[in-house]
């Protein structure tokens, strides 16, 4: 045993003592001691060699939704929860994800030159040699083969191009390039079209993730002139040509005009290449703040420089493909119909080292650890599924597809879903999710060591966060984006996340190699074994909990935040009414919320009968639920939860109580009327489940 392996001991040990004479949150006494010494020894189960070799046979080549490639990792993993002990299932769907098959982009003056779009190999990153890239392009573009004046449009937002009408400089009939960040890449792409452009370049600009943050790759993190951001343009969750429905063999099937996504062609670029477009553009200085970090003064055009750009995709031969989601299952012994569910996207654009060999490796390695644990007798009350997702990059397509086949069971019994998205790429934790279970998540990290040594994954998040006696890091809101979409803003799932962050520039590039990892991410796999361990503990722990661990407390006192910039907008719009109607139903939440709490403290102390718990939960499972409606979103009907979701002019930023906030934002006063008060009643009606859970803790006392 090394020095490091004994010291790395003694700190799990550690981390836990501290924890030892206090209550399990959810459990009763007699059950709680059994409970939090099976979660001390898991949690020294996962193991950084193995992990490493995980990760290094998932990310040794790209392996992009709908090829070979992507088949073999669904093998790898079934083979490792097979070999772990664990029952497994592979579910299928025909989801019409075109590949791109001819694509280029030219200056076709002045100066005519073809661009080279491929990245390239390094000889310091093996990866790149063994293996050829994928084509540097945009899922879901639309086709064709344009021509048209350059002109540059910042970031691409709704708010950009408003900058452009003042100035009086259009898009209509031009090639538009924006630069990646601040919004998602479809929301870019929709925008472009809008406008009337013919299409649409977007390219990584060095002052984002590129030389002005730090040395490029491979003598350092972040970008070098030659990689390229690929990524999907969908705005939308799931298969585009199924919307709300499973894809199925034989699933009926929209037509391409109907679904969304681009009509125009869109593709990436490097900004090596970009500087061949953008540094002869003349036209309109650009405004404050336009000013990337290439070597020129920017302007906006139009022209005078001209581009073609050409894309065309297999949709006419085979635009349907097969995806596979992975699952290794552990059925409860007590609750098998209660499902909790922790999950991590298999696919990538690249060999997806960080993006998201490192969350697949995670969840691989919880499941192990679970698997190693239950041979010295512990058993789940509950069901854990340990599942990897398919063509997430594409859209959410292969999590949505299967919480659109198993929604009746996931309503009726879905507990909470952990989402793995990067476990790791660097030393700096967060953690994030539904208000719900952030607690958990907190008394959890502090069970686990971190990897630098200096105390608990908690207490070093603490540090870093620098946050004062008395409270807690920030922890990020469920807007979107990842594979917890269907899970919690269709559903109303309890959902959390976590994992190791740090600053590079290797983003959907094909240089998000093991390489990579193993030079800057994380060498030696020891944040990857963190979250592992995180993800044991927090599996287990909600698996055998006698009543949910969810705190309602802690979310209405995080729901009451959101309410001032409401007022403040309201006053700007000059409307009459307020939030109070919606501050009053969430002090209603809060009393019944602190009145659960200590009904639920009293009953455990006493050792609630098995039967009482079983009607507590049920209730439980229906607070978040409340809080969604059938219909929908009125701009996106698939997103039920009226709580969260990411912004429909943005796509990376959150907003929360959506169908009031739009309402706003859209200037309609009679809807925001209607809205607050359709929330208000939905926040009673959660109230109403608290109520009820309060009443099934008391039954026969």
């Amino acid at each position: 045993m090394t020095l490091r392996l004994r010291r790395s001991l003694a700190l799990l040990v550690a981390c836990a003592l501290p924890l030892g004479a206090q209550t399990l949150g959810g459990y009763t006494p007699a059950r709680a001691a059994a409970q939090r010494s099976a979660e001390q020894a898991a949690i020294r189960r996962p193991d950084t060699a193995r992990v490493g070799v995980t990760a290094r046979a998932l990310a040794d080549r790209p392996h992009i939704a709908g090829t070979a490639a992507q088949a073999r990792t669904r093998d790898l993993v079934i083979d490792a929860m097979k070999a772990a002990g664990l029952e497994t299932e592979v579910r299928e769907y025909k989801v019409w994800l075109p590949h791109t098959v001819e694509y280029g982009v030219w200056r076709v003056s002045p100066d005519p030159k073809r661009l080279e779009l491929r990245e390239g190999e390094l000889p310091e990153d093996p990866t790149t040699l063994a293996h050829p890239e994928y084509p540097t392009v945009n899922g879901y573009s639309g086709t064709g083969d344009v021509t048209g004046e350059v002109v540059y449009v910042n970031y691409g937002l709704v708010e950009d191009y408003a900058i452009l009408d003042s100035l009086g400089v259009s898009v209509r009939g031009k090639v538009a390039i924006a630069r990646y960040g601040r919004s998602f890449r479809g929301i870019k792409a929709r925008e472009a079209e809008r406008h009337g452009a013919v299409a649409l370049l977007m390219y990584s600009d060095p002052a984002d993730d590129g030389y002005v943050q730090g040395d490029v790759y491979p003598e350092g993190p972040f970008r070098n002139d030659r990689g390229v951001q690929r990524g999907s343009v969908m705005n939308g969750a799931g298969d585009p040509s199924t919307p709300g429905y499973p894809s199925r063999a034989n699933a009926p099937r929209i037509p391409l005009d109907s679904m969304p996504v681009p009509r125009i062609p869109v593709l990436p670029l490097s900004y090596g290449n970009a500087v061949e477009l953008l540094k002869d553009v003349r036209g309109t200085d650009v405004p404050r703040g336009w000013q990337g970090g290439l070597a020129f003064r920017y302007h906006v055009g139009p022209g005078p420089v001209q581009a073609r750009v050409q894309v065309f995709s297999d949709s006419a031969t085979a635009a349907y493909k097969s995806i596979w989601n992975t699952f290794g299952i552990v059925r409860g012994t007590e609750f098998p119909d209660e499902i909790v569910v922790i999950g991590a996207h298999r696919d990538a654009w690249s060999p997806g080292a960080v993006d998201n060999v490192s969350g697949t490796a995670s969840v691989v390695e919880a499941a192990r650890a679970v698997a190693e644990q239950m041979k010295t007798g512990w058993r789940p009350r509950r069901t854990l599924m340990f599942a990897t997702w398919d063509a997430e990059e594409w859209g959410l397509v292969g999590s949505t597809e299967y919480v659109e086949d198993d929604s009746l069971r996931l309503m009726r019994g879905g507990v909470a879903y952990f989402n793995q998205d990067v476990s790791a790429s660097g030393p700096s934790f967060g953690g994030g999710g539904s208000p719900t279970l952030r607690g958990m998540l907190r008394e959890v990290a502090g069970t686990i060591p971190d990897p630098s040594g200096a105390g608990s994954v908690y207490d070093v998040w603490r540090t870093r966060a620098g946050v004062r006696a008395g409270e807690e890091p920030a922890m990020g809101d469920p807007g979107g984006g990842s594979d917890f979409a269907g899970f919690y803003n269709h559903l109303g799932i309890p959902h959390a996340d976590w994992g190791f962050g740090g600053g590079n520039g290797i983003y959907h590039s094909n240089y998000d190699s093991y390489t990579f990892m193993e030079r800057f991410g994380d060498p030696g796999y020891r944040y990857h074994t963190a979250a592992a361990r995180i993800g044991t503990a927090m599996m287990m722990r909600i698996a055998n909990a006698d009543i949910l661990p969810y705190d309602y407390v802690e979310f209405a006192r995080t729901m009451r935040r959101y309410l001032p910039p409401i007022d403040a907008n309201l006053r700007t719009r000059g409307w009459a009414g307020s939030s109070a109607p919606l501050a009053a139903a969430i002090d209603r939440m809060e009393a019944a919320a602190q009145a659960f709490n200590a009904a639920r403290d009293a009953a455990l102390a006493a050792n609630l009968p098995a039967a009482r718990q079983r009607a507590t939960n049920q209730a439980l499972l229906q607070v978040e639920r409340a809080m969604t409606r059938p219909q929908g979103l009125r701009t996106r009907p698939w997103y039920r939860n009226l709580i969260y979701v990411a912004d429909v002019d943005n796509g990376y930023s959150t907003m929360v109580f959506p169908s009031v906030n739009e309402a706003i934002r859209y200037g309609d006063a009679g809807q925001f009327a209607e809205e607050l008060g359709d929330l208000v009643g939905r926040f009673d009606a959660a109230t109403g489940a608290l109520r009820a859970a309060e009443r099934a803790l008391k039954a026969g006392s």
